[in-house]
């Protein structure tokens, strides 16, 4: 397809773009987001780059139009909703199935940081609606809202503002889940690579800038909703342990589809 590929720098980008990933390093268990480099892991919140791709809205977007070179996706779903929000803004009690869980992994990871939404407020958000009670503790929110305050820090620096104060006109920082990759499904735990797109712009007049990255995740049925887990997400580690992770590449990229991946379409 001939799209470019290369490093993206931008801290507070790749970080939005993995909140969970960050959530669940301070519990404890690493998990592997990140570049195509040298097939290692990226440690979750290290600030690793991720393969960067043009700011063109994803295929779900009511403005987007396919590139000429563009190569339809293999396989696609439309995932299923969750049936309410919690008191936390996030959806929850999705279906007992394995695309329910995938989608509860594409809902922690679809992120919005603006003027009045901090990466504090997400990042805490998604670890008290989503990551299961064994592994969340005063101690873990706390050392978590430290790192999303830095965070915040970072990103008021990157557009010129006061840390502290309100972002700029028309800036933010959001996520969006993409697509996916089952690694492995039962009735009661579910594990997978989340394919992520994450875009920033900092100001109203600001050009705005793309890149992709990848998480890996392992959630279990817990209290009649899925939730992420140490225990599942290492397990997760251990079954792609050796193996090849796959690729950084956007829906319509032909990697994108010898890489396994399955494109998520937007739930009517």
């Amino acid at each position: 397809m001939g799209r470019t590929r290369g490093t993206f720098n931008t801290r507070g980008m790749w970080l939005a773009g993995g909140v969970l990933a960050a959530v669940l390093a301070l519990t404890g268990y690493a998990v592997l987001s990140g570049d195509d480099g040298d097939g290692g892991s990226t440690p979750a919140g290290s600030g690793g780059a991720s393969a960067s791709a043009s700011a063109s809205p994803g295929p779900s977007a009511p403005t987007y139009a396919p590139p000429e070179d563009w190569t339809e996706p293999n396989s696609w779903a439309a995932l299923p909703r969750g049936k309410r929000t919690d008191e936390h803004g996030s959806e929850v009690g999705f279906p007992r199935s394995t695309e329910g869980a995938v989608a509860m992994m594409a809902a922690m990871n679809t992120t919005v940081i603006e003027d009045k939404r901090s990466t504090v407020d997400e990042q805490l958000r998604i670890y008290h609606s989503y990551v299961g009670k064994a592994d969340r503790s005063a101690d873990n929110a706390e050392q978590i809202e430290h790192q999303a305050v830095d965070t915040d820090k970072d990103l008021a620096q990157q557009m010129g503002v006061r840390p502290g104060g309100p972002l700029p006109v028309g800036a933010y920082v959001r996520s969006t889940a993409i697509g996916f990759k089952v690694i492995k499904k039962s009735d009661t735990e579910v594990s997978a690579w989340v394919l992520e797109r994450v875009v920033q712009k900092d100001g109203e007049m600001k050009k705005e800038a793309g890149s992709y990255t990848r998480t890996l995740a392992g959630v279990q049925w817990q209290d009649g909703d899925w939730k992420m887990t140490g225990a599942a997400t290492t397990r997760a580690l251990q079954n792609v342990k050796g193996k090849s992770r796959p690729a950084i590449v956007a829906p319509g990229d032909p990697e994108f589809n010898q890489a396994g991946w399955t494109a998520i379409r937007e739930a009517s």
